[in-house]
């Protein structure tokens, strides 16, 4: 199963956050959103993100200086967008640790292409740092796509893993019932579907099914991989 990549999009102006959204999901990504740097770093603590659409000119605190504090822990890749295409600007985000520099002029489409460059880029890294994602008692090897727990192998049907690798990738992301039917169903079937195919891998993964550690549900929405 080809791995699904989480964008951020950081930017005050909802218009373009909504615009930017709509053609990466169209292209498969996830899309987390913030609208200044103190909602980012949230964001950034509580998600795994494969890149970040960064907005230089917001208010208070501005890109560049987000991106500063970002790159003192992390690698991960980052575009700014910024209305200013001075070139100043421009070798002022690369210094600082962009990955690359967009002027708002750009089409979303190819802003979405320039994002997808980014992460070829940096996707050997990536792999190789996920290979195997390891949770304490329960460990995916995505190579071979083997399950552990408590060291000793278990036998997951093919939609069991592709559903575990889902939201193990993805700690602390919620997916709707919609979105694990359109995925993994085609659209096709309701939530009991989904809740009798979870209940079966609970029992596999899980040290009291009745009480879940890794995935959990999210009442009324769908559930979420906990990742603790």
């Amino acid at each position: 199963m080809k791995e699904e990549q989480t964008i951020l999009v950081v930017d005050d102006d909802k218009s373009i956050v909504e615009l930017l959204r709509d053609f990466l999901e169209n292209e498969g990504f996830y899309v987390n959103t913030a609208n200044g740097t103190t909602q980012a770093l949230v964001v950034l603590e509580q998600n795994t993100i494969d890149c970040i659409v960064l907005d230089v000119m917001m208010p208070g605190q501005n890109g560049f200086e987000l991106c500063r504090q970002i790159r003192m822990k992390s690698n991960v890749p980052i575009l700014f967008l910024s209305a200013l295409s001075d070139d100043v600007d421009k070798i002022r985000g690369l210094v600082l640790g962009g990955d690359d520099y967009i002027v708002k002029t750009a089409s979303p489409g190819e802003i979405v292409a320039r994002v997808k460059a980014v992460l070829r880029r940096s996707s050997s890294q990536q792999e190789l740092k996920r290979k195997v994602l390891d949770y304490g008692r329960l460990s995916l090897d995505l190579s071979t796509r083997e399950v552990f727990v408590e060291g000793q192998p278990i036998s997951l049907t093919p939609k069991e893993y592709d559903l575990l690798q889902l939201f193990a990738e993805h700690p602390k992301y919620v997916f709707s019932y919609d979105q694990l039917l359109g995925k993994f169903w085609g659209g096709i079937g309701d939530k009991h579907t989904i809740r009798v195919h979870l209940s079966r891998l609970r029992e596999k993964i899980e040290a009291d099914p009745n009480d879940p550690q890794f995935i959990v549900n999210v009442w009324g929405i769908g559930y979420r991989f906990k990742g603790e």
